[in-house]
């Protein structure tokens, strides 16, 4: 029972530290390269370790809506370059975790 709460302190320390380097590193400039890969892995990490079953279908929209205002949001805001650099890291992070989490829903509702 402690690992599991362990591996949840992880996600959840994972993703506040994803989320303030996603800001910082957006507001430097375009996040690419091994920056890049640090956040699409820090998003795995939240997809696997930070979402409970009970969290999966709230984590799930808000994730797509998420995705969804980030992409289309840059057309938005194409003349102001440091938001549209935030919004490319935010993406490199929830991405792949609603990817995951997605997955892992589907896994669980074939189970069942």
């Amino acid at each position: 029972m402690a690992k599991k709460n362990n591996m949840g302190l992880i996600g959840s320390w994972a993703f506040l530290i994803g989320v303030i380097l996603a800001v910082i590193l957006g507001a430097l400039g375009p996040v690419a390269g091994t920056w890049l890969i640090v956040l699409v892995i820090i998003g795995l990490v939240v997809g696997l370790l930070n979402v409970a079953d009970k969290e999966v279908k709230p984590f799930l929209l808000s994730g797509v809506v998420l995705i969804i205002a980030s992409a289309l949001g840059q057309n938005v805001t194409g003349g102001i370059q440091v938001l549209d650099n935030i919004l490319q890291a935010l993406l490199a992070i929830f991405v792949p975790a609603t990817v995951i989490v997605a997955i892992k829903n589907v896994f669980s509702l074939a189970r069942n």
